[in-house]
């Protein structure tokens, strides 16, 4: 079965939504502090067992397979027809103006995913502290679930990119004359 545009963006929207689905149940799991343990000399933060960490690495990965899906089905050759070049999808500006801002998307919502789950996986793994004073944090709250609001926006914007690359497509084959490619070999 052939890919067409229609199931290509029912993939990106699909890994978008997942994507923002487990990063905003990250969020909402996220303890607000551990509970501390005093020692001697130390404090033991001691947290509750939470499925942020886990839930947010998913996150992150649905959210670079959209990006991926979404990269991909730009150049993808659809309907028997041959991909075109680069140059002529970045050649329109309003093409190249979505382009970049879906990668600016994915790129920060990618950050804003990471930052708060390497931080509490830290948190929970270097949970021995010599200041006495010690609160037991865990990571910015707010931030893991910003992450996922731009996860989703990322994938709509890979959505509109595929559109335009559409609307490039045809004007490019309607330019060269070039509607249909014969793939069967010559014999």
């Amino acid at each position: 079965m052939a890919m067409d545009m229609k199931h290509m963006s029912i993939i990106i929207a699909t890994l978008g939504v997942l994507s923002f689905i487990f990063g905003i149940v990250a969020e909402n799991y996220k303890p607000a502090a551990g509970t501390a343990i005093p020692g001697k000399g130390v404090v033991i933060c001691k947290y509750r067992s939470d499925p942020t960490v886990a839930l947010g690495f998913l996150s992150v990965i649905f959210l670079a397979a959209s990006a991926v899906a979404g990269f991909l089905s730009l150049f993808y050759p659809y309907k028997g027809k041959k991909s075109i070049p680069q140059a002529a999808l970045l050649r329109s500006t309003v093409f190249f103006i979505f382009f970049n801002v879906a990668l600016g998307t994915t790129g920060l919502a990618a950050v804003l995913l990471l930052w708060p789950i390497i931080s509490e996986h830290l948190h929970i793994t270097r949970n021995i502290h010599h200041n006495l004073q010690t609160e037991c944090p865990t990571a910015k709250t707010g931030v893991l679930g910003g992450g996922a609001f731009l996860s989703l926006d990322s994938a709509l914007f890979w959505l509109v990119c595929l559109m335009l690359a559409n609307n490039a497509r045809e004007d490019y084959f309607e330019e060269t004359g070039d509607l249909k490619v014969d793939y069967e070999p010559d014999v």
